[in-house]
């Protein structure tokens, strides 16, 4: 979601930092108004944590026992799980109608501009799916693909110690989080310190894929960044072009 162009924000319609809010679990998001409608809130709506309760403490007890595709439930979430209920609600086919009247129509070039970008990446999803089946919700990711140990080698060094990968550390990072997550959701901790735990998850698993792009990065004993997922590709260094296509090709038994 740090990516430019932001993929999940041109197809909701959020900046980043409404985004991050989401993420961090730092607002809650409203994502079914149901019988609230009635009292102004609208979908896409953000709360904040007083407002989300206040709200649930005014709501029938009987409204919360409603399935979620009930149209009169009121639905707000934060967090990865937020933004992967958005996309699956969203409606590709409507959402290009829309922004194409918009890009059309619209008198403020500015505002033009933003519904083309919005429009260029709806009509990938839609194309994508005369092929194969894309939907939007799966760019939020439930498991994480761990790559082989070869690619994050541990090398035994004099005296018994080892030098490691910096993807291990981050890995590693990831595991103890989920495991503790886990635990806490076993035990039925309240609902704060597990909002805490998930955002620390997803902190750990953030650095994993990209730790070059966060203000906080992760740092070893030396007070250096770790390697990233993304550090490991990119760049003149990274996998592609050192190891596939940097070949030496040896010319001196050529003979024209």
């Amino acid at each position: 979601f740090r990516s430019l162009p932001n993929k999940i924000g041109y197809l909701l319609g959020l900046p980043t930092k409404k985004l991050d809010q989401i993420i961090y679990y730092e607002r809650y998001v409203v994502i079914q108004e149901g019988v609230k409608a009635a009292d102004g809130i609208a979908k896409m709506d953000f709360l904040t944590e007083d407002e989300y309760l206040d709200i649930m403490d005014k709501l029938p007890s009987e409204n919360r026992q409603l399935e979620d595709d009930h149209p009169d439930k009121f639905i707000a979430k934060m967090g990865a799980e937020a933004l992967e209920m958005l996309l699956s609600r969203t409606n590709l086919d409507d959402m290009a109608a829309a922004l194409r009247d918009q890009a059309n129509n619209d008198t403020s070039q500015q505002r033009k501009a933003e519904a083309l970008k919005r429009l260029r990446v709806v009509e990938a999803f839609r194309d994508a799916r005369t092929r194969i089946e894309n939907r939007p919700e799966w760019m939020v990711i439930r498991m994480v693909p761990v790559i082989p140990p070869e690619l994050r080698p541990l090398v035994p060094l004099d005296g018994g110690r080892f030098a490691t990968s910096d993807l291990n550390d981050l890995y590693r990072r990831v595991i103890i989080r989920n495991n503790r997550l886990k635990r806490l959701i076993d035990i039925k901790a309240p609902e704060v310190i597990l909002r805490n735990e998930k955002r620390m998850l997803q902190e750990a698993v953030d650095s994993l894929f990209d730790n070059s792009r966060k203000v906080n990065a992760v740092r070893s004993d030396g007070n250096r960044p770790l390697k990233s997922l993304s550090d490991m590709l990119k760049g003149k260094q990274g996998r592609f072009r050192q190891n596939l296509l940097g070949k030496r090709v040896d010319y001196s038994g050529r003979s024209v």
